[in-house]
């Protein structure tokens, strides 16, 4: 969940207008993983929806947007997205994103990933969604967990056209480090 957070305040730090889903799971999670409840979220979005909210914008084409992101994103939701299920907020709104060819990008959050969903996903990249583990770098010697959370929503930012977010390499600082 702390991806997803940073990525929000990365996208309002940038002044774009978010507009975000979450699911019931989601919402616990972001309890348990990062102290995050509903207002911190109000406070980083244009609107804030739970995933059984069907009837909203973000289930219409109409309704523009320059791209989505499910970060992060469950294989169980990556798989519903592959076979056309529309179940919720989210799996809707990926499924416009697919039909009116936005940018989708799925951050997936899981491992290991067993053959079926290995299969879904492999589809999900050949029709044009971006596949993203949450598999931070540690080529760019980080200094501690925010720089690994950094490293991701940067590569998000960029795969997303803020060219300001590519990481260029960074040389250690040191040899060793600690992550803290």
């Amino acid at each position: 969940m702390i991806y997803g957070l940073r990525l929000l305040e990365e996208l309002n730090r940038r002044g774009g207008e978010v507009h975000v889903a979450v699911s019931a799971g989601g919402w616990d999670l972001l309890r348990r993983e990062v102290g995050v409840g509903r207002k911190k979220l109000e406070e980083l979005s244009a609107s804030l929806h739970d995933s059984s909210e069907m009837d909203t914008p973000l289930s219409s084409g109409s309704f523009k947007l320059d791209g989505s992101v499910i970060a992060p994103c469950t294989v169980s939701t990556a798989s519903k997205i592959a076979c056309g299920v529309q179940d919720n907020l989210i799996t809707r709104a990926a499924s416009v994103a697919l039909k009116e060819r936005w940018p989708l990008l799925l951050l997936i959050r899981e491992t290991p990933l067993p053959a079926p969903v290995l299969r879904s996903l492999t589809y999900l990249s050949e029709i044009g969604v971006t596949i993203m583990p949450a598999s931070p770098a540690f080529y760019l010697s980080p200094r501690g967990v925010d720089d690994l959370v950094d490293f991701i929503v940067r590569r998000i930012l960029a795969h997303l056209g803020y060219e300001d977010s590519a990481e260029p390499y960074r040389p250690p600082e040191e040899t060793s480090k600690k992550l803290g």
